[in-house]
């Protein structure tokens, strides 16, 4: 399921001057109690859910962002950073900025679309034979709306948890708490767990499966400090046999080994053009602008931070895999990256101004991950990207174990986790119990020193992937940080979340001054 479209009616009428046509109800309009009759109304809401997540206020754009402009992986690759994603960089963002405004209603989006669907299939009445199809819409509406309040709940706390559509103002709700908010999310995970499949037939590939549900579980229970609870969910992901590591690190971020064996949830591109819309309405633009705005051959609005490059061991392949350096080939070897001087024929100039450290000089390192520049040259602009963005993948799923692992008591399992990221046929790095990784500064005879470990390849091998902050989030609210906090301008009472945005006070009844997290 490359793309999952929302189909939008919008049909211009001509009435004439006689009266009574203007009491005759429009044939051509739908409204709600005239909607969610049949199946097919329930499955093409369902596919309205996903649209909203491959729109520009999710995954098209502005989720990408939100999470990378609030870890520690990125800098600013130049002056062109628009002003809002720069405030989110540096901290000095408040309650109206716009990109966190943005994510803030395209997950509320998401819920409202969900709850659609959840309350009108529950009431719907179908065949015997038509039933499981209806219950596995309403469980992927059920983990779209737990993911959303994930989400929601790691990036500002407590949010007003919806479990009905929303007609009007009347329905607006105050603030929970985070703990209720992950529960709730966390209900929505393990009810959609129990009746989502583990695989679907290639028309439905990108469809919330029974491991992205169970996935779900096992990143909630982490949020919650539930290691036991989450190894539990987790383990059930790796029993369901059917992820497994890729060999080449590199095709999760390729459009040729799309939907591959390590893929846990992946949202649909197509090459056809990005079409800005918020809540990605359309059926003609099917793309995202990720390339776009990282790729040396682009904006390079966001370049590698100088401590993430420093983070690699010498020799790991996944460097060169994760970014573009000065003297790289692209476009299948048919052009040649340069500082500057380049001809714009066969050698081209990095894009922005800013630079990055690697062995102590200052070098234009760009993001490779999701660049379209592996195959083609795409010419300073092209948003015509159809790389599908791989949410999850099983090495995160391995990796958590590894934590979960070390926090239960069973160190030997999880260095074993470790090793398995490790031993990919691509990366073939050495192991962890190893003498070569005790000399490179990673020995793991301790619970602390694994922990360590877990932090440094988690770091390494999903760089750029939109998991970090949440997992600087967590170590942070269960006290699992040591030392300096990861983000440089961090103040306790302020920088845990997020201000809720302007927007919600202004049209929620039930958001006072008080309602707003602390700092802002």
């Amino acid at each position: 399921m490359k793309k999952v479209l929302l189909f939008i009616i919008a049909i211009s009428i001509v009435i004439s001057c006689n009266e009574h046509l203007l009491d005759t109800k429009n044939p051509n309009q739908i409204v709600i109690g005239d909607y969610y009759t049949s199946l097919a109304q329930i499955g093409t809401s369902v596919n309205s859910i996903y649209a909203v997540l491959q729109g520009n206020r999710m995954v098209g754009r502005e989720y990408f962002f939100i999470h990378d402009l609030r870890s520690d992986e990125m800098k600013a690759g130049g002056g062109q950073l628009e002003v809002p994603r720069a405030q989110l960089l540096n901290g000095s963002h408040t309650y109206t900025n716009s990109v966190m405004t943005d994510v803030w209603k395209g997950l509320f989006t998401i819920v409202q679309r969900a709850n659609a669907v959840i309350t009108n299939g529950a009431a719907l009445t179908v065949d015997a034979t038509d039933q499981p199809l209806l219950d596995r819409y309403i469980a992927e509406a059920k983990f779209l709306r737990g993911f959303a309040y994930y989400t929601l709940g790691n990036l500002w706390g407590g949010v007003p948890l919806y479990g009905q559509p929303s007609t009007d103002f009347s329905f607006a709700k105050a603030r929970s708490s985070q703990a209720e908010t992950f529960d709730f999310a966390l209900a929505d995970a393990n009810a959609a767990s129990l009746v989502l499949p583990a695989s679907y037939a290639s028309a439905d590939l990108g469809r919330a499966t029974k491991g992205a549900a169970l996935t779900l579980v096992g990143k909630l229970n982490l949020c919650k400090g539930d290691y036991s609870a989450a190894k539990t969910a987790l383990e059930a992901v790796k029993n369901l046999g059917v992820y497994s590591l890729v060999n080449t690190y590199f095709n999760n971020f390729t459009e040729e080994a799309e939907y591959n064996s390590e893929s846990v949830f992946e949202v649909g591109f197509l090459d056809t053009g990005y079409g800005w819309d918020a809540s990605g309405n359309g059926s003609s633009a099917d793309s995202w602008v990720r390339s776009q705005e990282y790729s040396a051959v682009g904006w390079a609005n966001l370049i590698p931070s100088d401590k993430l490059i420093a983070e690699f061991e010498d020799g790991d392949p996944r460097l060169t895999d994760s970014f573009w350096f000065p003297g790289n080939t692209y476009a299948d070897g048919s052009k040649t990256l340069v500082t500057s001087g380049g001809d714009g024929e066969t050698t081209i100039n990095i894009a922005g101004d800013n630079s990055t450290t690697f062995e102590g000089n200052q070098v234009k390192v760009r993001w490779k991950k999701y660049s379209v520049m592996y195959k083609l040259d795409p010419g300073g602009f092209n948003v015509n990207v159809g790389i599908n963005y791989r949410l999850w993948r099983y090495a995160d799923v391995l990796l958590l174990l590894a934590e979960c692992e070390n926090e239960v008591g069973t160190p030997a399992n999880a260095i074993g986790y470790l090793n398995q990221i490790r031993n990919r046929a691509s990366v073939s790095m050495p192991n962890y119990g190893t003498a070569a990784m005790d000399n490179a500064g990673f020995p793991v005879s301790t619970k602390d020193e694994i922990f360590k470990a877990i932090q440094h390849e988690r770091f390494v091998e999903l760089a750029g992937e939109e998991i970090r902050n949440i997992d600087i989030l967590r170590w942070r609210a269960n006290g699992k940080l040591t030392g300096p906090d990861p983000i440089s301008y961090f103040q306790s009472g302020k920088y845990e979340l997020l201000p809720i945005p302007q927007d919600e006070f202004n049209t929620n009844p039930n958001f006072t001054p008080e309602s707003q997290n602390p700092g802002y």
